[in-house]
């Protein structure tokens, strides 16, 4: 029998990943630039506190940048998933773990960071 009878493919396939993109990929662009700006924090900072802040801050931007690279996988799986009907549970949970995954890197980084 002929894949296609058996699994039929989902007419609205697109729409999850495309709210999922629509979500993720402005927080995690507005993550990245709250990342990039903090370091001004600590402008004032000096002596044992500014070496605290950077030693945290190194740490919670490499967390924050290897996160927000896997919710981007995780959006990327979504759309390359065969837009067949038995595979729309597994589409669905990608892209709602993919804005999931940016909010987890965020509060990841703020966690991680000694902030003055």
């Amino acid at each position: 029998m002929p894949d296609d009878l058996l699994d039929p493919r989902s007419p609205y396939a697109w729409v999850a990943p495309l709210l999922s993109t629509l979500v993720t990929l402005p927080a995690a662009g507005a993550a990245l630039f709250y990342g990039a700006l903090s370091p001004m924090a600590c402008d004032s900072c000096n002596g044992a506190a500014a070496d605290r802040f950077t030693d945290s801050f190194a740490v919670g931007w490499g967390v924050l940048c290897v996160s927000l690279l896997v919710s981007l996988a995780v959006l990327l799986a979504s759309w390359v998933l065969p837009w067949r009907q038995r595979r729309e549970p597994t589409r669905l949970l990608l892209a709602w773990a993919a804005p999931a995954a940016v909010l987890c890197a965020f509060i990841a980084f703020m966690g991680l960071v000694d902030w003055p």
